[in-house]
């Protein structure tokens, strides 16, 4: 009995290596695209209702509440309902700091790189 709990354990343990290798890669798609990153950057500043969120990332409606959806799908958000207001914050400020460890210095170095690679005939 134990060694087949052993064995179950291992499997659930395997599969979990793979889901969060998954989710990592779900999490990254979700900050890969600019709208989201400028949803995140409103916010920093605390919970806001996606009425205050729309004008201020400057895209239209639907779209906001479809990168929302990304964003809460992947756990990056969380939404609560106050009265007739839908109002969004991240679960974990920790994502800011994954989002800030891309400063100028990796850029730089990331364009530098690029660029050697072009200069070589990408070779």
């Amino acid at each position: 009995m134990y060694r087949h709990i052993a064995n179950v354990l291992y499997s659930v343990n395997r599969m979990d290596e793979i889901s969060i290798i998954n989710f990592k890669s779900t999490v990254f798609d979700a900050l890969g695209d600019p709208s989201r990153l400028k949803i995140l950057d409103f916010l920093r500043g605390g919970e806001k209702c996606a009425c205050d969120i729309v004008p201020t990332v400057g895209f239209a409606q639907p779209t906001v509440s479809r990168h929302l959806k990304v964003l809460i799908d992947c756990g990056i958000l969380k939404r609560r309902k106050e009265g007739n207001r839908m109002l969004y914050s991240v679960t974990s400020r920790k994502i800011y700091d994954l989002i800030d460890m891309v400063d100028s210095r990796l850029i730089d170095s990331l364009s530098r790189n690029v660029i050697a690679r072009i200069q070589q005939g990408y070779r």
